[in-house]
């Protein structure tokens, strides 16, 4: 069976990279076609849009990797069993759980390659993607920020009615500490400004109230400095910012917005989650794909290959449906994203009383 192996991996591999090559090729074209407009309008040079087809292509390649892996396995496995020499393999003694090493460990590659591509290529791209499209892309420039609500601490928050990113300068600033429900003191500041010289915020025109028991005490002033658990960089931060961070600044990212007790942790960690959940997804759909398409039918391999697309985007639309879910707060996040997974393992397993002996 070692020959055969490599064969089989090898046979893996090379449909594999072919499907992936397609797929992003063809949704590239049609992204191409449907923006050249706005490239044009807006004078984009030839090498920044391919610098943008490069990073977006990268990031389709995680979006489908799914699709392929399923599709490649399916058309591998239903040739094999179409030159009927999945009966032969079987017929000679070997288990047919033997027969899958070779797909386990192209599709064990698949995934490797796919957690070393999430967790240190892919925010880069998906940086890149986000930025081409702020800088040429998008209609309208924002060049301030309102309403701005943040936590800074597990019982301060902080609010700015205005936020100019150009002069790391914000108006019309709040600061309260509420313990069990009430307010224990506020902070008011006509102007908060970053000051470059000590890497603080300064407060201007302030005015502190602290209650208490006996009343309230009161103070003002016209600067004042304060050390708050927040940069300038925390105000211009993309919607997709945990995304964009390698795995190792991730984590980081998290440990920091847990000791501020920041409520926006929650999508660091369920990215985390993803990350480290993705890879076991092609392994999965792998021994799925073998055992739908291991038998031989006299209608060619088409219904596979049909039935392979379909069941690649029940899974990915289980994946968005459940990191929706996670996201919204469910209790247990960790679960929502490996319930693909687990129900198509579980499936998998359910289908394998089906496979030729």
């Amino acid at each position: 069976m070692k020959l055969l192996d490599k064969l089989i991996i090898k046979d893996f591999l090379k449909t594999y990279f072919f499907v992936v090559l397609m797929l992003i090729l063809i949704v590239l074209v049609l992204d191409f076609t449907e923006k050249n407009d706005a490239f044009i309008r807006n004078k984009v040079p030839a090498l920044e849009i391919l610098k943008y087809m490069a990073n977006y292509g990268l990031y389709l390649n995680n979006l489908l990797t799914p699709i392929t892996v399923f599709i490649s396995v399916i058309f591998i496995t239903s040739k094999m069993a179409g030159r009927t020499e999945i009966i032969a393999i079987l017929s000679s003694g070997t288990s047919f759980i033997r027969m899958l090493v070779p797909f386990f460990t192209g599709a064990a590659l698949i995934g490797a390659a796919s957690f070393l591509l999430n967790g240190w290529v892919l925010p880069g791209a998906t940086a890149g993607v986000t930025e081409f499209k702020t800088r040429y892309l998008e209609e309208t420039r924002f060049y301030n920020e309102t309403n701005i609500h943040i936590k800074v601490a597990p019982d301060v928050y902080a609010y700015i009615s205005r936020y100019y990113p150009s002069g790391n300068m914000g108006y019309s600033f709040t600061l309260e500490q509420i313990r069990d429900g009430e307010l224990v003191a506020k902070l008011s500041a006509d102007r908060i400004v970053w000051d470059t010289s000590i890497n603080s915020w300064t407060v201007k025109n302030w005015n502190m109230r602290v209650l208490h028991d006996k009343g309230e005490d009161f103070t003002k002033g016209e600067n004042l400095d304060t050390l708050l658990s927040i940069t300038p960089d925390d105000f211009d931060l993309p919607s997709n910012h945990h995304e964009t961070l390698k795995l190792p600044e991730l984590t980081r990212q998290i440990q920091v917005l847990e000791d501020r007790g920041a409520d926006n942790v929650n999508y660091y960690k369920i990215e985390r989650y993803v990350r480290y959940m993705s890879p076991f997804a092609a392994i999965i759909l792998t021994f799925i794909g073998v055992i739908v398409s291991s038998k031989k039918t006299r209608g060619g391999s088409g219904f596979q290959i049909a039935l392979g697309f379909m069941l690649a985007f029940v899974y990915i639309i289980l994946f968005l449906l459940s990191r929706t879910f996670a996201e919204a707060g469910t209790a247990y996040p960790i679960f929502a994203i490996w319930l693909p997974n687990l129900v198509f393992a579980v499936t998998g397993l359910v289908l394998y009383k089906t496979v030729p002996r």
